[in-house]
């Protein structure tokens, strides 16, 4: 069989850039050390409601005066709604879902995590001026999705 030579041409470059990148790939995961997380927190959703932190979730001020607020995301509803925390304090906001994957965005700012049922998610934020931040669900979560909102009022001082 014979292949024209601007073929074989094209051939040998579609192989070398795809050879080149895998091999980028390859080197930016070995040398940036890419892994994955070495700690995930699993929680079984099928008894959220007995769980210590999520069966009642609520914003809890440590004796350290850090601000640790669980939630639970379900259809088509975060609990607890609406959430108090102070203003000018680091906030963390630990997330579940107890049914479907779910989105947690606070409006306005750039705190989004999802919330995927059997996984706690967690980040910190801190709020620099007191007002009201909606919460929306950015994941689809069913048909009554666009109705899934809450509500974080921050206060000028601590709850």
């Amino acid at each position: 069989m014979s292949v024209n030579v601007y073929e074989r041409i094209w051939m040998w470059g579609a192989g070398g850039l795809i050879v080149l990148f895998l091999a980028a790939i390859g080197i930016t995961a070995v040398a940036q050390a890419v892994q994955p997380p070495s700690h995930i927190e699993t929680i079984n959703p099928a008894t959220l409601d007995e769980h210590p932190e999520f069966g009642d979730p609520q914003v809890v001020v440590a004796e350290d005066g850090r601000v640790i607020v669980s939630v639970v995301a379900e259809m088509f509803q975060f609990r607890p709604d609406p959430i108090e925390v102070p203003v000018n304090t680091p906030i963390t906001f630990r997330i579940t879902s107890a049914d479907v994957v779910h989105g947690f965005q606070i409006v306005g700012t750039n705190a989004n995590a999802m919330a995927v049922p059997g996984y706690v998610s967690q980040f910190t934020v801190t709020f620099d001026k007191a007002g009201d931040y909606d919460i929306a669900c950015n994941e689809y979560c069913g048909m009554m999705h666009h109705v899934m909102v809450g509500k974080i009022t921050v206060k000028g001082e601590r709850p």
